[in-house]
């Protein structure tokens, strides 16, 4: 049995090794950008100052911004919560035939990417889009407009406090109402009293999240919203790409980053707090509808959910097929050809390989640094694997426009010269992505008995043949799951590679906001034709996944 040890030492130990592939992405990829933008920000010709910080914090136009990034991010998560709680009571009190397919179709927004949640919103409330077409009296007028942005992120944001919500509802169970109802409360009272308070974690966990998705939004404010709005991630944008302001830029970058991680550090309280309500398992509070109220609750929130999560695709599709007054592809038809001769042409096809290309490079380079922090997380203990759990997730707290703008001004110079470097979009959609690899392995990991891997140290086999044999069959949806997001994530990120990608190496959202930005039905029309596929190919990876996953038999991400 001595001889045995080793073995059972080297897999019951922390796995050290695993950590330093991550550790060291995002120390040069993510910690040094920061430290740079840090840098930028407070030293003026090698002295620290605070002069750039006064500037920023006294200019009128600077407060202007600031304040409309609170305000905007406020109202769209107010109203996201009026739109989404009603329909989360239905979703985690009932349980009716087709339920798993309205959880899926209200999910499906928020995975799409933000460049297609934007040409979807213009194709809907465009002069002659669908809600001109339903309604004569409408003229277009919210195009461009404050109500679009609004209307956007209730529709991305939906399903965050939907899924979070009637999950933690759903999973309460049926002891705590009925014992408030036994002590003589009304529902009502036990819904106030009772069921409310121990919901309030979750409502405002999920409000924190579409807080921190509004506070830093890019694709719907610059596309929706236009030169009219701006909000602190559209300024770094337009301060460092347009203006080549980098002080300003970093500035506010610096003032974005510091937000974001008090708003993450305030959501992951929250959890804490929501964990020690230890709830049943997710559905075993819920009932089938059986008064007349209860079923048009549930019909209504179920009509509520097919409009409002189908309207804006189903105008995106219209448009992408409709010219002259009629049905045509001439747009998708047009994407191969430069017949107008505009040397802002971007090939649709090198467009496409781009992002295939790109896609496939984050998805391994996500899998081998997500799925190095997720073992190392594994098999390190108490509060070092918490500490690290945490670190991992830090790129998810920073918007894409930051870190973009951080490698740009920093990763400049030999021997890491990125701003030419065909790796710099799949390196930075790898921080992106990489998180979420670690979320979706880590569950499974953690699922495998190390009973399993003892028998077999026990049989004579190597570390590497119980990782083949044992672990890697019973990790491999995970796995699955994890590359599909990964997949999907690349395809679909706009804010960095808009800022960091060179002409040559656009990606379908870069060639869909430029479409977006010249003028014409046909650029518009093909703008539309993108999304279109873009969305399609999306939504085929998101219903893939959530195959694999449901096949895996546990909840992963």
């Amino acid at each position: 049995m001595d001889s045995l040890c080793p073995r059972f030492s080297l897999i019951k130990k922390p796995v050290l090794f695993t950590a330093l592939v991550p550790l060291v992405f995002l120390l040069v990829f993510y910690f040094y950008p920061l430290g740079g933008i840090f840098i930028r920000s407070f030293m003026d010709h090698g002295d620290f100052s605070l002069t750039r910080l006064l500037k920023v914090f006294n200019s009128p136009r600077m407060a202007g911004i600031v304040t409309f990034t609170f305000w905007q991010a406020s109202l769209s998560t107010l109203m996201t919560l009026c739109a989404a709680l009603p329909c989360a009571w239905v979703m985690g009190s009932f349980d009716f035939r087709g339920k798993k397919l309205i959880m899926t179709l209200a999910t499906l927004p928020f995975v799409l990417p933000t460049i297609v949640v934007a040409s979807a919103f213009q194709a809907l409330l465009g002069k002659g889009g669908i809600m001109a077409a339903m309604f004569p009296f409408y003229d277009g007028g919210l195009e461009g407009s404050l109500g679009a942005i609004l209307l956007a992120h209730v529709f991305y944001n939906f399903s965050i406090v939907l899924r979070v919500t009637s999950g933690f509802l759903s999973s309460m169970g049926k002891d705590i109402s009925q014992a408030g109802s036994m002590l003589g409360a009304s529902p009502l009272q036990v819904f106030i009293k009772v069921v409310l308070p121990v919901l309030m974690p979750a409502i405002t966990g999920a409000s924190l999240l579409v807080f921190i998705f509004c506070f830093s939004s890019f694709g719907v404010v610059m596309i929706l919203g236009g030169p009219a709005f701006s909000t602190i991630e559209v300024e770094i944008y337009r301060q460092a790409a347009h203006l080549f302001n980098l002080p300003v830029a970093a500035m506010l970058c610096l003032l974005q980053v510091l937000f974001n991680f008090l708003m993450m550090w305030l959501y992951a309280s929250l959890q804490v707090k929501a964990a020690q309500f230890l709830p049943k398992a997710e559905g075993a509070g819920l009932k089938k509808p059986v008064s007349i109220l209860q079923k048009l609750m549930v019909g209504l929130c179920t009509l509520f959910i097919i409009i409002f999560c189908t309207l804006p695709i189903a105008g995106l599709f219209l448009e992408s097929l409709w010219h002259n007054g009629g049905p045509s592809l001439i747009y998708y038809r047009e994407l191969f050809f430069n017949t107008s001769g505009s040397i802002f042409y971007i090939s649709p096809v090198d467009a496409v390989f781009n992002s295939l290309l790109f896609a496939l490079a984050a998805l391994c380079m996500s899998l081998v640094t997500g799925g190095c922090a997720a073992y190392f997380i594994r098999y390190s203990n108490g509060r070092i694997g918490d500490f690290f759990d945490s670190l991992f997730m830090l790129p998810l707290s920073t918007s894409a426009v930051t870190l973009g703008f951080g490698i740009i001004i920093t990763l400049d110079k030999p021997p890491l010269n990125l701003r030419t470097s065909l790796f710099l979009i799949p390196i930075l959609h790898t921080l992106v992505a990489f998180p979420f690899v670690v979320r979706v392995l880590l569950p499974a990991l953690r699922a495998i008995p190390s009973s399993l891997k003892d028998a077999a140290v026990i049989m004579g086999a190597s570390p590497f043949r119980v990782w083949m044999h044992v672990e890697l069959p019973i990790i491999a949806r995970a796995l699955s799951v994890g590359a599909i997001f990964a997949f999907t994530i690349s395809l679909g990120e706009f804010g960095a590679t808009l800022f960091a990608a060179r002409p040559e190496f656009a990606t379908l959202p870069v060639t869909i906001y430029k479409f977006l930005g010249q003028p014409g039905t046909m650029n518009r029309g093909q703008a539309m034709a993108l999304s279109s596929i873009l969305m399609l190919v999306t939504a085929a990876a998101f219903i893939l996944m959530e195959t694999v996953r449901e096949k895996a038999g546990h909840n992963g991400f």
